[in-house]
C-alpha cells in the first residue's frame, strides 16, 4: 500500500510541475534561437536580409504567444504548446538552411 501512496505523490507532483516546466521550454527555446542568430551574425554565416527574416519570423512567433496567453488567462494550452513547438521547429531549420547557404555577412 506504501509503493501506491507513493506513485500517487509522485504522479501528482509531477502534475503540478509539468505547466512550469512547458513554460521554461518555451521561454528557452525562444532564448535558443535567439542565440543562434546571434551567432550567425557574429560568424558571418547570416547577411543582413536573412537576419532580418528570421528576427521576423521569431518576432510574429512570440506575438502568437502573446496572443495565446491573452486569451486563457496567461497561460499555454497544449493545444499551444504544440502549435508554439511547430513553428519553432520550421524557425530552426530556417535558421540553419540561412546560416549553411554559403552566403555570407561580411
Amino acid at each position: 500500500m506504501k509503493i501506491g501512496k507513493l506513485i500517487l505523490s509522485a504522479a501528482a507532483l509531477i502534475g503540478l510541475c509539468a505547466p512550469l516546466t512547458f513554460a521554461q521550454d518555451v521561454n528557452q527555446r525562444k532564448v535558443n534561437q535567439q542565440d543562434r542568430i546571434a551567432n550567425g551574425v557574429k560568424s558571418g554565416q547570416l547577411t543582413p536580409g536573412e537576419t532580418a527574416k528570421l528576427e521576423r519570423q521569431q518576432k510574429s512567433i512570440n506575438h502568437e504567444e502573446h496572443q495565446m496567453r491573452k486569451a486563457d488567462n496567461g497561460h499555454l494550452t497544449a493545444a499551444d504548446r504544440r502549435q508554439l513547438n511547430r513553428r519553432q521547429n520550421r524557425a530552426s531549420k530556417n535558421i540553419y538552411a540561412k546560416k549553411h547557404n554559403d552566403r555570407t555577412g561580411h
